[in-house]
């Protein structure tokens, strides 16, 4: 009877739209349509069905849907099907991304476009491009505060240069990622504009109250996510004299997703910018996108339909576009943003694995793999059409996020290990050459995130401004280090703008007064292209931290077994240095390969009798993909050289 219902309610819809339509060819979008109406209609009900306009909203959204698949280029058409058909084509080893912002990358789009063939020099081919639409001169947030979700901001260039960028990049076989902000808009945006001028449908588009009544009872429940610059999550405007959810600043305004109006307008932006050409969409803070009293507004089950509600439409419309969910929660709630299906992603294909990286840090600051492999086996497992982004760096801090109790199982305090990293990575430990700056720091709690660039938290600036060659050999050996980890351990590999140079500490923001109280601007720089010019300079530190991060991504684009189908097993050894793990082909079980990592700054050994597969059923000769050469060997017993990394093959 409901699914009844649900085509009861197509097939009117249908006949509404289609005088408008007619003309045009829908053979594919009627057959998409048909396919997913039953799960886009219960979807749509469960989170707006007792509304009273309900049947014409839902006419609004087939109606968003078609022309926006009218306005899709036959050629971005083609290229849905072509993925359609190979539906695995993302989890290949094949791919390897790199994050940046536009300005700081190459001043504009145009820029950019003179400068991909850096990324075919390192062996990018996703380029993520952090957000160019416009938003207001100041109050920014980096780009996340954005006034007009349909324009490129002057700055960046216009809609005909990101055309030109996405047609240069598919003419290169490379991918174009984008961001599009969910939960808010900046107060500038033209929504905020009229909701302040009193007009009520807008005033709807946000969450805004006359007194403090409602917002004290969505404090009690509610963290803070700037505690040290944006204390509270509402903000009083005068002119509106209302108070407004403000959930990151007080210029940040929440959508209110209770509002199918929002949705639709929401959706449509992201089809839009699809039609321009971007293959991948990040979705900017998923987690905070349903209110709820009483909760923490973070990880609500309606956020999850809404993102499930998202994916449905897209695979409408344009269906070879894949979804990143932005969504830095704990591990247990990270990959319900896959979806809930046993095989399929049905909300997003793609999650940021930000527990490896906070992990992978730890095991920088303690030379050793204790929490690293007990974090590890925490991480819940992914969808089979579902994969990882693998990072080291991005714009954002790096939290310490850890579970309480696996940190006790390492061996540690929570709270003292905390207070251990914070104080390392800020370069207040003893031993530390590391030079971070504390992000969002928590009076009430003593909790705080950390600043800096990869080159500046390994040591690297601390090693060149004192011009310690051995200092500088280890920094880079770390750089390189954990660049081999997030190319082998499974899912797509993301590379940070500047760290494949040695970039370090950008310290001009504390002179902007726009950026000064935000540290993470320490860490967004302007490349220097004199400087990476060096990266053709044998000897020099740019040299050898570019080729070495080249050879590795071209290896790992040649290992069959690096393609991400949940094949990989985590090694357990005695040696707490050491990180092992191996990754497997699933049709060519003798295709595996090995990968051993050293974190500790001397040489570590690891016997290989631990590892039955290695030492028994493999008899043949073993040797190191990333260099060709067999490790160093005495029997049975691999010795990993300092801060070094094995990908260990068998010929």
């Amino acid at each position: 009877m409901y699914e009844q219902q649900s085509h009861s309610l197509l097939n009117a819809i249908l006949n509404q739209i289609e005088p408008e339509f007619s003309k045009h060819d829908l053979r594919y979008f009627y057959t998409r349509l048909g396919a997913n109406f039953y799960a886009i209609h219960s979807l749509f009900e469960r989170l707006y069905g007792k509304r009273p306009d309900f049947a014409e909203q839902a006419q609004r959204l087939v109606e968003t849907l078609a022309r926006q698949y009218i306005d899709r280029s036959e050629e971005l058409r083609a290229k849905d099907i072509e993925r359609e058909q190979d539906y695995n084509w993302f989890l290949s080893q094949k791919w390897v991304g790199m994050a940046l912002y536009c300005n700081g990358f190459a001043k504009n789009l145009q820029g950019m476009r003179e400068h991909l063939h850096y990324f075919q020099d390192l062996g990018i081919n996703l380029v993520h491009v952090m957000p160019i639409m416009k938003c207001p001169e100041g109050k920014s947030d980096g780009g996340y505060a954005v006034s007009n979700f349909r324009e490129i901001d002057p700055r960046a260039g216009d809609l005909n240069d990101l055309r030109g960028l996405a047609d240069d990049l598919r003419q290169r076989d490379m991918l174009l990622v984008m961001d599009v902000v969910l939960n808010h808009t900046s107060d500038q945006h033209e929504w905020a504009q009229k909701a302040r001028d009193g007009y009520s449908p807008y005033r709807e588009y946000f969450y805004t109250f006359e007194n403090r009544h409602v917002p004290d009872m969505f404090e009690q429940s509610m963290p803070e996510v700037f505690p040290e610059t944006a204390p509270g999550n509402f903000t009083w405007n005068k002119e509106m004299q209302r108070w407004v959810m403000t959930v990151f600043n007080d210029y940040q305004w929440d959508l209110n997703y209770s509002n199918p109006t929002v949705f639709i307008e929401m959706l449509d932006i992201i089809l839009f910018w699809a039609n321009q050409g971007a293959d991948i969409v990040r979705l900017d803070a998923v987690a905070f996108l349903w209110k709820k009293i009483g909760s923490t507004c973070q990880n609500e089950r309606e956020a999850h339909l809404i993102l499930q509600l998202m994916k449905d439409c897209c695979q409408v419309t344009a269906p070879g576009v894949l979804f990143i969910a932005e969504a830095i929660v704990a591990p247990v709630e990270v990959t319900k943003y896959f979806g809930e299906d046993a095989v399929i992603a049905k909300e997003c294909e793609i999650a940021y694995n930000a527990t490896f990286m906070a992990l992978l840090w730890d095991a920088v600051a303690t030379k050793n793999a204790r929490l690293l492999n007990q974090g590890i086996k925490s991480l819940p497992v992914k969808l089979e059409r579902a994969t990882w982004l693998n990072y080291i760096r991005c714009h954002d801090d790096i939290g310490l996020g850890f579970d309480d109790k696996d940190i006790e199982l390492a061996g540690y305090e929570p709270r003292d290990h905390r207070r251990f990293l914070i104080d390392y990575f800020t370069g207040q430990y003893a031993d530390s050459h590391a030079r971070g700056v504390p992000f969002g720091q928590n009076d009430k709690t003593g909790d705080a995130r950390i600043s800096g660039s990869l080159a500046s938290l390994v040591g690297l600036q601390y090693a060149v401004d004192i011009g310690d060659e051995q200092a500088i050999d280890d920094a880079i050996r770390i750089i390189v280090l954990l660049h081999s980890l997030i190319l082998s351990f499974g899912g797509l590999p993301l590379l940070y703008y500047g760290d494949e140079i040695g970039t370090t500490n950008d310290e001009s923001y504390r002179d902007d007064p726009v950026k000064m109280d935000d540290s993470r601007w320490v860490h967004r720089p302007f490349i220097d292209w004199q400087k990476a010019v060096q990266r053709n300079v044998p000897g020099t530190v740019e040299y050898l931290i570019f080729n070495q991060l080249k050879t590795l991504i071209a290896v790992h684009k040649e290992l069959d077994a690096f393609a991400d189908f949940n094949n990989r097993d985590l090694v357990e050894v005695d040696n707490p240095h050491l990180f092992v793990f191996e990754r497997y082909h699933l049709q060519k079980p003798a295709d595996r390969v090995l990968v051993i990592a050293n974190f500790d700054k001397r040489s570590q050994r690891l016997d290989l009798d631990q590892l039955p597969r290695w030492s028994q059923s493999y008899q043949g000769h073993l040797v190191d993909a990333i260099t060709g050469q067999s490790p160093e060997k005495f029997g049975n017993t691999v010795v990993v050289p300092r801060f070094g990394c094995y990908w260990l093959t068998e010929v």
